[in-house]
């Protein structure tokens, strides 16, 4: 399909970037399709100088001319007349059609085309385009005058045939006045004495024009057309007869036919249309919406439910009553990507081909593991599964693994302490020595007071001594959804620090702690409850 309204069913030609193609339009009508593939500035400027052309000869054969991004072409229907080659070796060429030959070369010129360049028929002393070659580049004026003096090569053999003069028939009237009344004269006395039958005119209202003139005819009748309007008739059609159906009227006699011809009007612009729009767009034109075309909106970028293109184009020229056919958009389809295998590679390279490939990170598993921490361990989609652009992305990667000891490690043992020096002696007093008491009635003696208990001298193991570590930790950009935690995990157990958030507030932050811990300890971030991430400090 060509721009979606155009069925291509044989290419006929390539010249550069410009394919010719024959295409089936609406309706099953043949058309052919000047296709530019515009892959460069030049190649646009090459259009827009062909469509210049286009607009200055008004070709008969040019139904439309299309250029917005991405389609740019021109699209032709078939043309009745005689090839112009045909016409310029006759013997005689009327001096009209020299004339109108002249000034079509002089016009092709202008914009750089040759006659030769231009499919040119002639209908009478009219000439009419019915193809014109699109041009990479402008022909030089030296090449272009050069073909043409060999196109019309055969008219310097060729008789023309010059028109008269004003006023010189009027040497003839004396002749003709009296030829012609001879004639009349003659007419009327056959008429007479042949006497024609009369019949009843028959009612063609409604026919078109050629089904009307070929029924009249064939009962005798001469017909005249007349051009008129009536609304909500078929354009072509008979609207009124003269003299009316069933009328008597002798064989030979006139009937003059008006035909519904209603003035040209300008089609409306429809794009971006609803369907409900459109028509009421047209009921102002008078005219109506025809067929209607479901397509793809993916090339325009038209939402789904508006109109992509029309038929005839907007701004062309149309009849009132003509029907317009309308492309609607599907929507707009996502394009297709796929990822190749991520596993092995590190979250960031990881990260880096999923954009590229126009898709999204939403989950990020950590699972502990042997690999490098951030390893990618799997992936979903699976590899080389083709998905449409702008879906989910899950990865999971590898975090350090961890593991409690089986059983108490126990307090490391203290280093023997370092005995104080021993004090220098002082000089001593003489000490009374210690008074007696009577206790119970009795008198306790020095030997008799009770001696200091002696300590263990097994040595005691000290407990762990507390130490202070540090965290500093930054979260990923592309944080999944959740509520994440902040636990420590030492020898005496696992404890809450200070943090609870949403990702929205953590993505991309960095966050710092500090905590008092015994033994071997490790930092745990939690996401609704699951280990997320573990870090030691």
């Amino acid at each position: 399909m060509i721009d979606g309204k155009y069925e291509v069913l044989r290419e006929v030609s390539v010249q550069g970037p410009v394919t010719l193609s024959e295409v089936r339009a609406a309706e099953g009508v043949t058309r052919q399709v000047a296709w530019f593939n515009v892959a460069s500035p030049a190649d646009r400027q090459a259009f827009h100088a062909y469509r210049t052309a286009l607009r200055a000869l008004s070709p008969a054969g040019l139904t439309d001319v299309v250029a917005r991004p991405g389609a740019f072409y021109a699209v032709w229907q078939p043309v009745t007349g005689q090839p112009l080659e045909a016409a310029l070796a006759h013997k005689g060429v009327p001096q009209e059609l020299v004339e109108n030959v002249n000034a079509l070369a002089a016009s092709l010129a202008e914009h750089g085309y040759a006659l030769e360049d231009a499919q040119v028929l002639v209908e009478g002393h009219e000439l009419r385009v019915a193809y014109l070659a699109p041009r990479v580049t402008p022909r030089t004026p030296d090449d272009v005058a050069a073909r043409n003096a060999a196109t019309l090569a055969p008219l310097k053999q060729a008789r023309v045939k010059r028109r008269r003069e004003p006023g010189a028939w009027l040497t003839f009237v004396p002749g003709l006045l009296l030829l012609g009344g001879a004639t009349y004269l003659g007419a009327q006395a056959v008429q007479i004495y042949l006497n024609p039958p009369v019949r009843p005119v028959s009612s063609v209202l409604g026919q078109t024009a050629k089904q009307a003139a070929r029924q009249l005819t064939g009962e005798g009748f001469r017909v005249e057309f007349a051009t008129g309007q009536a609304a909500g008739r078929a354009i072509g059609s008979i609207i009124r007869q003269d003299p009316a159906g069933s009328s008597n009227l002798p064989v030979g006699r006139l009937v003059t036919l008006t035909v519904n011809n209603p003035p040209a009007i300008e089609v409306p612009r429809l794009e971006e249309m609803t369907p409900a729009q459109a028509r009421d767009a047209l009921k102002g034109s008078a005219m109506t919406v025809g067929k209607v075309v479901k397509v793809d909106g993916t090339l325009t970028g038209t939402p789904e439910g508006r109109v992509v293109a029309q038929l005839p184009e907007s701004g062309s020229t149309a009849q009132q009553g003509q029907v317009v056919q309308l492309m609607v958009s599907t929507g707009i389809t996502g394009k297709k990507t796929f990822l190749p295998n991520l596993a092995g590679m590190q979250y960031e390279d990881a990260l880096k081909d999923i954009r590229a490939a126009g898709l999204v990170v939403t989950k990020v598993t950590p699972q502990p593991s042997d690999r490098k921490e951030g390893t990618v361990l799997e992936q979903t989609p699976q590899p080389y599964a083709t998905v449409t652009t702008g879906s989910p992305v899950s990865l999971t990667v590898a975090a350090p693994r961890y593991s409690s000891p089986s059983r108490p490690a126990g307090s490391l043992p203290l280093p023997p302490a370092i005995p104080d020096p021993e004090p220098t002696p002082e000089p001593t007093t003489p000490v009374d020595p210690l008074p007696t008491e009577p206790v119970d009635g009795g008198t306790v003696t020095p030997d008799e007071i009770p001696a200091v208990p002696a300590t263990d001298s097994t040595p005691q193991v000290a407990a762990p001594v507390p130490r202070s570590v540090s965290l500093r930790y930054t979260f990923p950009t592309d944080l999944p959804e959740g509520t994440y935690t902040l636990a420590v995990r030492d020898d005496a157990g696992e404890r809450p620090l200070d943090l609870s958030a949403d990702a929205a507030a953590l993505a991309g932050k960095q966050i710092t702690t500090t905590a008092s811990v015994s033994g071997s300890a490790v930092f745990v971030i939690r996401r609704d409850g699951e280990d997320f991430a573990l870090v030691t400090p």
